[in-house]
């Protein structure tokens, strides 16, 4: 796969990686979100989690890539 990555060309390269990272950030907040839910639930025990879980998966969702200038550019 390293081999196939260095054939791209450095913008394909940024995009896949930037696409990437989006992913890993919904998943994130996904998660958060589902962890929340079980908390309210009662499968888990609640210690104050769930709106902190939920505050997580909203500050990762608002500060995603969209907002970030690839290293290099000014």
């Amino acid at each position: 796969m390293v081999r196939e990555w260095n054939f791209l060309s450095d913008e394909q390269q940024l995009l896949l990686a930037q696409e990437a990272l989006r992913r890993a950030a919904e998943t994130i907040a996904g998660q958060a979100e589902i962890l929340a839910a079980e908390m309210e639930e009662g499968g888990l025990l609640d210690r104050g989690g769930p709106d902190a879980l939920r505050l997580l998966a909203h500050v990762v969702r608002v500060n995603r890539l969209d907002t970030l200038v690839p290293a290099g550019h000014a």
